[in-house]
């Protein structure tokens, strides 16, 4: 029956005018039955996009149990006389998406610069995995101005940008830098210059992006004179783009920032690159441009767009992303391209250029190497360590390669370890050389061989005492962790079951035994526990200590000593202290043309400056080298 015969089905009996009064009443519900229907599909539609919004800027909550020493199973492999046959992996990418519990530790796992707001998740959502030879072949019966790239950051590692070419690659859009998203910093990416050198050696056009986080149009002018001195004696054929994501986030300095306000940064950012020669681009999701949601795109749109939109099936498959106006579509965050080792974005590009542009500054950029740190967490330590029997010390964090050993030292070698590394390897200066060496290889405790003997003979090895080869040196002392570590009942990091609680920096414990496996043993509520003892230390003071402060500028900062004439890129503070804590700090303002010495540059991203004979510091991205 239809919807009308079903609702009002007219008496036999009733009279002619009454039967017509009532058709024109039930033609009336049906004509509102079919437009509410309609609003309700337009409403669908709207949620649907509205609900894939949700998922794609993460919002959504996830709760890992994070396990503690995880990056020690990474073992090293590179030399024949190791005596631990697991094999040392390859390192973790630090990907912007959420590292699950069993890749590392609460000590340990660290995202890659907390402020960079291009690791805070990715705004975006994710893509369909698409294989790049699979895109290109599909795509090449594209012609003229269609054009196929990828964008990449630190977070693609150390990239072969010949292989990229040789798959069918056109363009290279490669973040360039920047602006910290609490304490607004400008930074310069880890591995911008590297990849601007080899794209552009291996053939490839490249543009560049920055990630933005400008809270008003004169911070949003900073970031794109900051960013078109850096690009100056680079060939950037391709836009210049203004990126600014996760502006939504509580975390964000830009967090309640208007839309007016934001466009007029990005308008401001844009302008300017302008100005200076080249090709400006705005990116942003697709939703967030789609009827001026969160972007006045009146104002926008006389730029090139570039879109962000991940569907499934998605290009080629989809010809377009559907955003009318757009320039480049960025159709996935999974691409597998020859040459990047980790899942790297793919887009198309609806031009291209017949030929390669020219750099701005004719003044042959500096030749870099690969950042073998670019996308690893390092957090920084300064303390002696030894071998906890022997291991490998390599040029680079990789056992991929047995051209990268240096040395082997053996347990009673010290050396200083400067950072610990979220991939499980350790960062040393060796011989006045930074090496790297397996974290798990490596203890902080001056413990003589296991063949030695010890003063404590009862305790050489048992189910509960971690490993049939320990042997623990007796110690009477109290201990806290630098940070956070789990407690366990045998030393044995591969059993999730024997996790009986967890030591926070602060909280105090005995230690009764310092073992030549790496752990330590201690007294917890009454039970014997152990707990790795890199993770530990008898300063319980340890984290006030490394805070910088007027007695301890420097923390645990490590500081290599230079000596070169520097002055401010625009205006920056010189302070007593590295830090921008506290106003009270600032002891002198320079501005550029102000020239003054630099005698050494901090892992923490401070300078020292010598001025008027103190030693202050300088935010290092906030000046530049006077030639």
């Amino acid at each position: 029956m239809t919807k009308r015969g079903k609702r009002n089905k007219p008496e036999r009996k009733q009279q002619n005018g009454q039967r017509k009064q009532l058709y024109k009443w039930i033609l009336l519900i049906a004509g509102a039955v079919v437009i509410v229907l309609a609003g309700i599909g337009i409403w669908r539609l709207f949620a649907g996009d509205k609900a894939a919004e949700a998922m794609n800027t993460g919002e959504t909550e996830t709760v890992v149990i994070v396990p503690e020493e995880t990056v020690g199973t990474q073992q090293e492999s590179g030399s024949p006389t190791e005596t631990d046959s697991t094999p040392e992996t390859q390192f973790l990418p630090d990907t912007e998406t959420e590292m699950s519990a069993a890749e590392g530790d609460a000590d340990e796992i660290q995202k890659a610069d907390e402020q960079d707001p291009q690791n805070t998740g990715n705004a975006q959502g994710t893509g369909s995995s698409v294989d790049i030879t699979t895109a290109s072949a599909a795509a090449t019966g594209e012609v003229g101005t269609v054009t196929h790239g990828i964008d990449v950051a630190k977070y693609q590692g150390i990239i072969d940008w010949k292989q990229v070419k040789n798959a069918g690659m056109d363009f290279a859009m490669i973040r360039a830098g920047y602006r910290t998203s609490g304490t607004g910093i400008l930074c310069e990416d880890a591995q911008a210059k590297y990849n601007m050198q080899e794209a552009q050696a291996a053939g490839l056009q490249i543009g560049v992006y920055f990630f933005s986080t400008a809270l008003s149009e004169e911070e949003a002018v900073e970031e794109a004179v900051w960013l078109t001195e850096f690009i100056a004696r680079y060939k950037i054929t391709y836009p210049v783009v203004y990126n600014c994501e996760n502006f939504k986030s509580k975390d964000s300095r830009q967090y309640m920032l208007s839309k007016e306000q934001r466009t007029k940064n990005a308008v401001a950012f844009l302008e300017k690159v302008r100005t200076e020669g080249y090709t400006p681009m705005f990116y942003a999701n697709k939703s967030e441009m789609e009827n001026s949601q969160d972007w006045d795109m009146s104002q926008l749109s006389r730029y090139k767009i570039w879109t962000a939109y991940y569907p499934n099936p998605t290009y080629p498959q989809l010809a377009s992303s559907g955003y009318a106006g757009e320039s480049m579509w960025q159709y996935t965050n999974r691409g597998s391209v020859p040459g990047v080792s980790y899942d790297v974005d793919l887009n198309v590009a609806w031009f291209g250029y017949a030929q390669e542009a020219q750099a701005k500054d004719n003044t042959p950029a500096e030749t870099v190497s690969a950042n073998v740190e670019a996308h690893i967490t390092f957090r920084e330590v300064n303390e002696t360590v030894t071998a906890k029997t022997r291991t490998n010390v390599r040029s680079v964090p990789s056992s991929d390669s047995p051209d990268t050993v240096v040395a082997q030292i053996v347990n009673g070698d010290r050396v200083v370890r400067t950072g610990i590394g979220s991939n499980g390897w350790s960062r040393l200066i060796y011989e006045g050389q930074t090496c790297y060496a397996v974290s798990d290889y490596l203890t902080t405790e001056g413990v003589a061989a296991a063949d030695n003997t010890m003063p404590d003979t009862a305790d050489t090895g048992n189910a509960a005492g971690g490993g049939t080869d320990s042997v623990y040196r007796s110690v009477n002392e109290q201990v806290t962790a630098k940070d956070s570590t789990n407690l366990r009942s045998a030393a044995d990091r591969n059993d999730a079951g024997n996790v009986v609680g967890t030591l926070r920096y602060g909280e105090v414990l005995t230690r009764t035994g310092i073992g030549t496996n790496g752990w330590s043993r201690l007294t917890y509520n009454g039970q014997t526990v152990y707990a790795v003892s890199g993770y530990l230390t008898t300063n319980l003071n340890y984290q006030d200590n490394s805070k910088p402060n007027e007695e301890n500028p420097d923390g645990n900062a490590i500081f290599t000593t230079v000596n070169e004439q520097v002055t401010a890129k625009s205006v920056t503070n010189l302070r007593s202290v590295p830090s921008t804590e506290s106003d009270d700090t600032i002891v002198a303002v320079l501005r550029n043309g102000d020239v003054v010495t630099r005698i050494a540059t901090g892992s923490n991203g401070w300078s020292k400056i010598s001025y008027n004979g103190q030693t202050l510091y300088a935010v290092t991205s906030y000046l530049t080298v006077v030639p």
